[in-house]
């Protein structure tokens, strides 16, 4: 469904991508889709090609330059060796401004690594008007988590070990704190619950309830 694009950062360097366009064509809402520490999979492009089918242009940034992990170990090593400012700043804002030259609102979305960039520019990126976090969290300040405005939707696993019941506390707390017009749920799931190409961990049901919630946000607040 979607084809693989350069866009522009704000910097002047450019950023690959996979845009996949709905029926509505070029006007329709535009979403940011982040992807897991895997980088640029058929997976994510797949996610990507569903959100289209929802009626949204998404753009999937290329955040490795095509350097793919099938471990975790190397998916450890890549996301470790990201510049998580430089990508929220440079390349899910340029993502968002090429969206927006012909969509009026556009959001991000973002699973594991994805989910904790979401937050990340949602708190600093201007050109996002809503978020949608998959069980990620930044390592962001209170006073920064405080400072977000924009409508957010968060799911996250109750039997999540990395971010844990006691963090999602923390983060629904601060972000009850600010002007975000948010929404938080929790599901009886492990991380990566979205995945359906990891079936260790993939929950249908909650996937679906967790798509279905999402799609109802965004058609609220990018209509």
């Amino acid at each position: 469904m979607g084809e693989m694009i350069e866009f522009k950062r704000p910097d002047g360097k450019t950023c690959p991508g996979y845009l996949a366009n709905p029926q509505a064509g070029a006007t329709a809402p535009g979403i940011v889709v982040i992807q897991e520490w895997w980088g640029l999979n058929e997976q994510i492009k797949k996610t990507g090609d569903r959100f289209a089918a929802a009626g949204f242009r998404a753009l999937v940034p290329d955040l490795y330059r095509g350097k793919l992990a099938k471990a975790s170990d190397e998916a450890r090593h890549l996301m470790t060796g990201l510049n998580f400012p430089d990508a929220a700043n440079q390349d899910l804002r340029g993502a968002l401004q090429y969206l927006k030259q012909s969509s009026k609102r556009a959001a991000v979305s973002g699973f594991c690594m994805g989910g904790a960039l979401t937050i990340l520019a949602a708190a600093k990126v201007p050109e996002m008007d809503a978020g949608a976090c998959f069980y990620g969290i930044p390592p962001l300040s209170e006073a920064e988590l405080k400072s977000i405005k924009i409508p957010l939707i968060c799911h996250f696993g109750n039997k999540d070990h990395g971010w844990t019941p006691e963090k999602v506390n923390a983060l629904e707390s601060s972000l009850k704190q600010s002007q975000s017009k948010f929404e938080l749920y929790r599901y009886d799931s492990d991380h990566a619950f979205m995945n359906e190409q990891r079936p260790e961990v993939y929950d249908p049901t909650a996937a679906k309830l967790a798509w279905d919630r999402t799609i109802a946000f965004l058609n609220k607040y990018l209509a």
